[in-house]
């Protein structure tokens, strides 16, 4: 693996503002790339919103077990 100095890092850093790569991009093309790329804003694999929305749901359903279980054993 390479090992940069900080000067090295500086002036890279400058030739990539310089050169602006992103904006010359300009997205998915196909309905495949499109069906790719849409995935790229699910950030850290469980931590993702509809993940943290099922486990929210699933811990609910799991206390209301829990709690009916409880209740048919005190009887």
């Amino acid at each position: 693996m390479r090992h940069w100095t900080s000067e090295e890092r500086k002036r890279q850093s400058a030739l990539i503002r310089r050169w602006k790569p992103w904006k010359s991009s300009t997205g998915p093309k196909t309905e495949d790339g499109k069906e790719i790329s849409k995935m790229n804003a699910h950030k850290h694999g469980l931590r993702g919103q509809e993940i943290k929305r099922m486990r929210d749901l699933l811990k609910a359903q799991l206390d209301v077990l829990y709690e009916m279980q409880r209740q048919k054993g005190g009887k």
